[in-house]
């Protein structure tokens, strides 16, 4: 029997049509693109991170400026010069740093990791140290231009040579590492995301007592405290820096330290990013 109805001639028309152009049939998942090689990956991070975070982070680093500057306008007031001015000036400058690097990045991650937007990292083709680099990198060029201005108007405050700032071109960049690494570690590791906001304020707050303060006040106990943070390498770098004849092989060996912690620093971080985003 013929079917000419119209009805009929509907049902002809929405039966499915196979899909002759499926490059993949039999329900087969398509291959992933290939993982990309570090730097590129590493460079794509970077700059998306930079463009994400410079809207939201930028006030947070007039805050950290700010406070820095108002801490040595404080200290000018029981300070007269010698070493105590050149710690405070260094500890004020590498706590521009320490806020955002420490502080600030523990609280993303932490938040990353609550949030689940550890899921979307997990899922692009690129290798974890990528994602852990690229956004400790991009925090830490936000801190340049706060410690450059801080450390400058601690030099005018009190009466140190201007000379030697070209320092802070490895100074930033090394107790950066060592403190974004640090960071993000705490950020991936801390079991709830309040714990991480608390563990990077209290890191921040240790930085700031531990490395304005001069060292010669110190309790020795607290001394040996001082010298288990890796932003207090930073400072005594930048501190040398002041003298009217710096000491350039201890500097060295500060700087030393700073890259050494950074480097194992950051490898954890990325070992607890690979953890965090693969559980």
């Amino acid at each position: 029997m013929t079917v000419t109805s119209a009805g009929a001639e509907t049902n002809a028309v929405a039966r499915p049509v196979p899909d002759t152009a499926d490059p993949w049939p039999g329900g087969e998942a398509a291959p992933l693109a290939p993982r990309a090689r570090l730097l590129p990956a590493l460079g794509a991070v970077y700059r998306a991170q930079l463009s994400r975070a410079k809207v939201a982070r930028i006030p947070l680093l007039f805050v950290a400026t700010f406070q820095s500057v108002g801490i040595m306008i404080l200290m000018r007031g029981v300070v007269d010069g010698g070493s105590d001015a050149r710690s405070v000036v260094a500890g004020s400058s590498v706590l521009v740093v320490a806020f955002v690097a420490l502080n600030l990045l523990a609280q993303y991650f932490g938040q990353l990791r609550a949030s689940g937007g550890l899921d979307h990292y997990a899922t692009l083709p690129v290798p974890p140290a990528a994602v852990v680099l690229g956004a400790a990198g991009a925090y830490a060029s936000f801190t340049v231009p706060g410690t450059v201005a801080t450390a400058a108007v601690g030099c005018v405050l009190f009466q140190l040579p201007l000379a030697n700032l070209w320092v802070l071109a490895a100074v930033i960049p090394l107790a950066g590492a060592a403190l974004s690494g640090l960071g993000a570690a705490l950020g991936l590791l801390a079991p709830r995301q309040e714990l991480a906001t608390l563990f990077g304020q209290l890191g921040m707050s240790a930085a700031l007592l531990l490395g304005v303060l001069p060292a010669a006040n110190l309790p020795e106990p607290v001394d040996w405290v001082r010298d288990a943070l890796p932003s207090t390498y930073g400072v005594e770098a930048l501190a040398r820096a002041f003298d009217p004849h710096p000491d350039w092989l201890a500097m060295a060996g500060d700087l030393s330290v700073c890259a050494a912690v950074g480097a194992a620093s950051l490898a954890v971080a990325t070992w607890a990013y690979r953890r965090a985003a693969c559980r």
